[in-house]
């Protein structure tokens, strides 16, 4: 886990100033991966007190935009974030708890960006999203 020290240096080497609500948000995502903003929000007040919705929904787009942080969206859930950038990677997630775990690509580096048609577009990301059943609901189920 990252230190403040170490989430003061990401922020500036993004050009961001440095501020409680900026580090105590990227602390949070980087504990709590997949975390919706509700969630966000709440390990963020634990840790600086009373801060607003609206500044923690800015401090996400903020570093989102400069990609320090991943937003996720699977259908049918809320968004989610995560720390996890710079490579490539998919998620599973369950159809009963919706619980959201990290899959590295199958093969290779961005395999799945040598899409077989690109219409024109230059790819530069794509997500696949597997979906299940996590092993802790495959058990609740078993016994019930």
């Amino acid at each position: 886990m990252p230190t403040a020290s170490d989430f003061e240096r990401m922020l500036r080497g993004a050009s961001l100033r440095v501020t409680a609500p900026r580090i105590a948000v990227l602390s949070a995502v980087h504990e709590h991966p997949h975390a919706d903003t509700d969630s966000i929000i709440g390990v963020v007040r634990q840790n600086l007190g009373a801060v607003s919705h609206q500044a923690v929904y800015d401090v996400l787009k903020a570093l989102t935009g400069v990609g320090l942080l991943r937003r996720i969206e699977p259908q049918g859930l809320v968004a989610r974030y995560e720390a996890r950038v710079g490579d490539h990677h998919h998620h599973v997630v369950c159809r009963s708890c919706s619980v959201i775990a990290d899959v590295d690509s199958a093969i290779g580096h961005a395999a799945c960006l040598d899409a077989s048609e690109d219409h024109g577009f230059v790819l530069d990301e794509a997500e696949v999203i597997y979906w299940g059943i996590c092993p802790k609901c495959k058990t609740a189920a078993q016994s019930s």
